[in-house]
């Protein structure tokens, strides 16, 4: 690659700054670059080749829920932003420009961009002063390299694995069906996300590049004497197209990025509760009678499950899948088998691929209609490998190819009552350097868009559903995509292992995936692939997992042996135990999900969200916050019947959740947790919504000073228009001569129940005791 040293100031193209670029002072342009500021904290470097861009419009930027179309946004396109107007001045080589809230300080020999906030004298991101951008000529390669402290630490990146701090490793951005990943080790998994956070003693910020292409984020697993310290992405296609979050926290990098990127779709309040799935069931030659056997299961251990995921199997002939396809032999009635779910209470989920085999039923008819990625060269449909043989990938960028597929959600699923579509295998895995997408009549090389694929799947999901039901939100799982796929529903982790070591990797991946953005997300539960559950880790992770916004059983295991609830008889009351405990909380982890979709809040978040203040909270990645009130510390070693858990400092400190022992802050305790006991610890101060067949109870815990606040959003659990329908109901604490009133502001308000938990002589406002 050539490094681009030496820029040339052009002035200002609007309210951006325009410069050349080249290897040096004598040497021809082989770049302009653009320098803008979006927003009082977002600040955007476009690089532009001479011949143009590689591509030139995204699917990622959504600024203020601005809706991209299927055929994208224009790189270029700047509206929903606030577009501040800039001032710009130059002196002795370096060119500042500036605007509220935000300034940049160009250098253009050697050429390098350093970011500053607002009143601060030192840059919170600065380009590595030896070569911090190169490009090839001979490729369409290229690098940006940034300087790097030894304070700081890294977050970020979606679903990769390993420690919560992402310093001193190198990752893939890539995308390929991982079966049971290594969940501390295993490199790339299923999304492609180039979002970094960078904290430390100057504050955080994060940088995001909207590039779908092949490439590498290295945080200081590189070191060369030459440079100093410093982090890079590179990219082996694509452009140079990044955005500099200014923080100057964590959490501030995090929503901002959340909105700019489109936020986090409102799910149904259905799909928090229990869910099942399994490839096992829907494969079996039985297979709707084994729905039934597991309907009456449900009933007979009383296990409540609120959908059922249908594993591809139903799709079947012989051992292949295909798309739309059902197995008339399996399933004689499709519409008999979703109105007998819907009667016991669960929503029907179908799982689809978008890869076409190569006998598919279906198959001249698409090909025929042009509707699948193409070779560039021949014209023929590009061949990809997929698990139950070759295929060919539906073009998700093809208009005719949207249309056929939304024809076959509509026609072959939600016609016969399925509720929901689980996108799935979309890694799109075309490994053809000459497969082209359609791009809406302006064709790309799939290799610049891959993940794009798997979101407009989503997409579609997404709006078929809403077409189908208007007035109801969709719910809609995709297991890959790119930033922006969480503005259309759910994600998880993926096909986890059945191993002790999952549970740990698997909270801090959740962890990073929620600092990401991805905050509908859940894992697994039971482990994907790999043995079966024993006794002990089956119900260690129906704690862990409880506790996540997506919680589903889902596992294939070559025995044959479908992972259940009530497959381990001797722990099936610690195991119905926990997953009461989570529909008891539903209507807290419900009001979290709107918090998510209003204010771009996660639900799962590390501790050091809520207690920046407390240097000891930065370092847990064995424990979460479900939103600000409840602590989860789930168990993660084998054999362990109590565990230790840091407390954060906070007034008045904690609660347990299950016996309201009263414990201080600051502090490492340890507590009981035999199996079927998660521990959960309430902050002070707090007043949480929980639920049973009576109704709704505010459950308040004390503080030192008598006060407490909580919040509860209720609507009727699937309204489309919930900003204007749902309501939300208010709890206070205040003391006065007799003791601790809780005060209830909103509708619904009479009809709540109050508890409390180190609260004494708590009374509902309005009673005499």
């Amino acid at each position: 690659m050539k490094a681009l040293t030496h820029g040339r100031f052009r002035g200002l193209d609007g309210h951006a700054a325009l410069f050349d670029l080249a290897t040096g002072p004598a040497a021809a342009p082989l770049a302009s670059l653009r320098v803008a500021i979006l927003e009082r904290d977002i600040g955007r470097v476009t690089l532009r080749r001479p011949e143009g861009y590689r591509l030139d419009r995204g699917w990622a930027i959504a600024p203020d829920r601005t809706e991209p179309p299927f055929e994208g946004r224009q790189r270029d396109d700047i509206s929903g932003f606030a577009n501040p107007a800039a001032t710009v001045a130059e002196d002795g080589g370096i060119v500042t420009l500036t605007a509220a809230g935000l300034r940049a300080q160009i250098r253009l020999d050697p050429f390098g961009i350093a970011w500053y906030r607002d009143g601060e004298q030192q840059p919170f991101l600065r380009d590595r002063p030896t070569q911090a951008y190169l490009l090839s000529r001979k490729t369409a390669a290229l690098m940006h390299a940034m300087e790097r402290h030894d304070d700081e630490r890294h977050y970020g990146l979606g679903d990769k694995t390993g420690p919560l701090d992402r310093t001193g490793r190198r990752f893939a951005i890539d995308a390929v069906d991982p079966c049971g990943f290594d969940a501390e080790l295993s490199d790339p998994l299923y999304k492609m996300l180039p979002f970094v956070i960078v904290d430390g003693a100057r504050g955080a910020h994060g940088i995001f590049y909207d590039n779908l292409a092949l490439g590498a984020v290295d945080l200081g697993c590189t070191i060369d004497n030459y440079h100093g310290l410093f982090r890079t992405y590179r990219a082996e296609d694509g452009d140079l197209d990044y955005y500099v979050l200014a923080g100057p926290s964590v959490p501030d990098v995090t929503r901002r990025f959340s909105w700019l990127t489109g936020g986090q779709a409102f799910a149904p309040r259905w799909s928090l509760g229990f869910a099942m799935t399994t490839m096992t069931i829907a494969d079996a030659p039985d297979a709707d009678r084994r729905i039934t056997a597991f309907i009456e299961d449900c009933r007979r251990y009383r296990i409540r499950c609120d959908s059922f995921h249908f594993g591809s199997g139903y799709t079947s002939i012989g051992n292949r899948r295909y798309a739309f396809n059902w197995n008339r032999e399996k399933f004689p009635d499709p519409a008999a088998t979703m109105a007998r779910l819907k009667a016991a209470g669960m929503q029907p989920v179908t799982n689809l691929k978008p890869c076409l085999l190569d006998d598919h039923p279906r198959i001249d008819e698409a090909k025929a209609r042009g509707i699948l990625v193409a070779d560039g060269e021949t014209g023929e449909p590009a061949v990809a490998q997929f698990w139950d043989g070759l295929g060919f990938h539906v073009d998700f960028t093809n208009p005719a190819g949207r249309k056929w597929w939304a024809d076959g959600i509509r026609d072959a699923l939600l016609a016969f009552g399925v509720t929901s579509v689980w996108n799935d295998n979309n890694e799109y895995e075309i490994w053809d350097e000459d497969a082209a997408c359609n791009g809406d009549g302006r064709p790309f090389p799939q290799a610049l868009a891959r993940p794009a694929q798997a979101l407009l799947m989503h997409k579609l999901a997404y709006e078929t559903q809403a077409a189908q039901a208007p007035g109801k939100r969709p719910y809609t799982i995709t297991r890959a995509g790119s930033a922006g796929i969480a503005r259309y529903g759910q994600t998880w982790s993926g096909d986890n292992e059945t191993a002790w070591k999952s549970l740990r990797y698997n909270l801090i991946q959740g962890l990073n995936m929620s600092l990401s953005g991805f905050y509908n997300t859940g894992h697994d539960v039971g482990g994907f692939h790999g043995p079966s559950p024993g006794p002990e880790l089956l119900c260690r992770f129906v704690e862990f997992c409880a506790l996540w916004p997506r919680m589903v059983m889902n596992s294939w295991k070559d025995s044959g042996i479908v992972t259940t609830p009530w497959m381990h008889p001797d722990v099936l009351p610690q195991v119905r135990s926990t997953m009461e405990l989570r529909h008891s909380l539903i209507p807290y982890l419900y009001t979290q999900m709107w918090r998510a979709a209003l204010d771009d809040v996660p639900p799962v978040r590390p501790l050091f969200w809520d207690f920046a203040s407390d240097a000891n909270a930065a370092a847990v990645e064995d424990a979460f916050m479900l939103g600000p009130d409840l602590l989860v510390a789930p168990v993660l070693d084998e054999g362990a019947t109590s565990r230790k858990v840091y407390l954060p400092a906070h007034p008045g400190g904690w609660y347990d959740w299950h016996d309201g022992t009263a414990f201080e802050g600051g502090r490492t305790i340890t507590v009981a947790a035999p199996l079927g006991r998660l521990p959960v610890f309430a902050r002070a101060g707090a007043i949480v919504p929980v639920e049973d067949e009576k109704g709704l109870t505010a459950v308040a815990f004390g503080a030192p000073d008598g006060q407490g606040s909580g919040l509860v959003y209720v609507d009727d659990g699937e309204t489309a228009d919930w900003r204007k329908a749902g309501r939300t109901i208010e709890f206070r604490l205040r003391r006065d001569e007799i003791g601790v009133v809780l005060d209830v502001s909103g509708e619904l308000a009479t009809s709540i129940r109050v508890r409390g938990v180190g609260v004494p002589n708590l009374r509902l406002a309005g009673t005499a005791e």
